[in-house]
């Protein structure tokens, strides 16, 4: 770590697993705070420890998806249902300055780790509750049915196909900024007055507040968004796919008649920027089908590289649809890659969880790679809450916790 990053000194305590919940805890742990990640002794882990590719190396407790949101982490592996194990986190609790959860309403009652019973031991604490549609629906949280539930599905998809899903846990990524954000008032606010706070996040909330225009396009103009592939449904042409003399695809953003009249004019017809039919926007709405097929009929004499470079010349909106390989070929996407290694030799990679800059570029430089399953075990013991040597073997071979050797 450096001397800027601005959350060192903070603790967070991490109970929650899968996506959500710990890509909050990888965000602090790259603003410098320690991060212990809590990982349940009787599923031997975070389920994303499995969640593997077939590539992938199975031996290992380190899968691709698990180091998406787990760098700057130890993990700590312990049975919350023995009551020397639900010691343990109250002790570390005492330590923390957050604690993140991700129970469905009503589980962390249960298992004694609930806001009220956590408060008792820190009254400071900021405790950060993930749930799947708010506290007073029970049901739990699952990424593709929210997206489903809060309509992006209906949405996603060509016009003659069915409803598809975001490739991405698009609900788990919401609802983690958002409680980002809460989380940051809340220090804000523990500065001020000393007060700690309880603070929901929901998925299904967050999936509805990011619905946009789309939102309005059906609350004000009573119009129920349809499929529309990658078109846009307010703007033309904004979105749409076009295929390139090499098989390759591009995708244009004119979002002004200007830049649609830039562009018709720089595809060599000029005479459609002053066509009344497409000469402003409202009009290629309407015609949309007419002029995206004339801009493909343009589009598929030149490559890709050619057409993206003539448009580049002409600051006309335009990028290439890129593989997950391209992506990373992209200059601008090189800092965001953190690069590890562990004892073994086994490299690692994954992208940072922050994508922002400041002028004192607060960030921080280095990150661990994603813990072993219990590899932190021993030393939390013994180096934050001091058990001594004996104590911490009694725990391991009653099975309260589990030490990576």
């Amino acid at each position: 770590m450096t001397e800027k990053t601005p959350l060192q000194g903070l603790k967070v305590l991490e109970l929650a697993s899968v996506l959500a919940g710990p890509s909050v805890g990888m965000f602090f742990a790259e603003l410098g705070a320690t991060v212990y990640k809590i990982e349940n002794v009787t599923t031997h882990g975070d389920v994303t420890r499995k969640w593997k590719l077939p590539k992938e190396d199975a031996d290992t407790d380190i899968s691709g998806y698990f180091s998406s949101v787990n760098w700057g982490k130890s993990s700590f592996a312990v049975d919350l249902c023995q009551e020397e194990g639900l010691k343990i986190i109250y002790d570390l609790v005492a330590e923390c300055d957050i604690v993140l959860v991700s129970y469905k309403p009503g589980d962390a009652e249960k298992l004694k780790v609930d806001y009220p019973t956590l408060k008792k031991y820190n009254e400071k604490l900021i405790y950060s509750h993930i749930t799947g549609y708010g506290l007073q629906n029970p049901r739990a949280g699952f990424d593709a049915i929210i997206q489903a539930e809060s309509g992006f599905t209906y949405m996603n998809g060509q016009p003659d196909g069915p409803p598809t899903k975001m490739p991405v846990a698009l609900m788990d990524v919401l609802a983690a900024h958002h409680l980002k954000e809460a989380i940051l008032l809340a220090l804000y606010y523990r500065e001020k007055t000393g007060k700690g706070q309880y603070i929901e996040a929901s998925l299904f909330k967050a999936g509805v507040s990011s619905l946009a225009n789309q939102a309005t396009n059906w609350l004000v103009g009573k119009a129920i968004p349809q499929r529309m592939g990658s078109d846009h449904p307010n703007i033309v042409p904004y979105g749409t796919i076009f295929k390139t003399a090499d098989g390759k695809e591009i995708v244009m953003a004119a979002g002004t008649d200007k830049q649609y009249q830039q562009l018709i004019t720089a595809l060599g017809r000029p005479d459609l920027a002053t066509d009344c039919k497409f000469e402003k926007n409202h009009g290629r709405v309407i015609h949309k089908e007419e002029i995206n097929g004339i801009i493909q009929e343009l589009i598929v004499k030149y490559t890709r590289d050619e057409i993206l470079e003539i448009l580049q010349q002409k600051r006309i909106p335009a990028g290439g649809v890129f593989n997950m390989q391209e992506v990373f070929e992209v200059p601008e996407a090189e800092p965001m890659v953190l690069n590890g290694r562990y004892e073994s030799g086994m490299e690692i990679k994954g992208v940072r969880s922050i994508a922002f800059t400041t002028t004192d570029e607060m960030s921080v430089e280095e990150l661990s790679p994603p813990p072993h399953y219990g590899q932190h075990t021993r030393e939390i013991l013994s180096g934050v809450l001091k058990y001594d040597e004996k104590a911490i073997n009694e725990l391991i071979n009653k099975g309260v916790v589990y030490a990576k050797q």
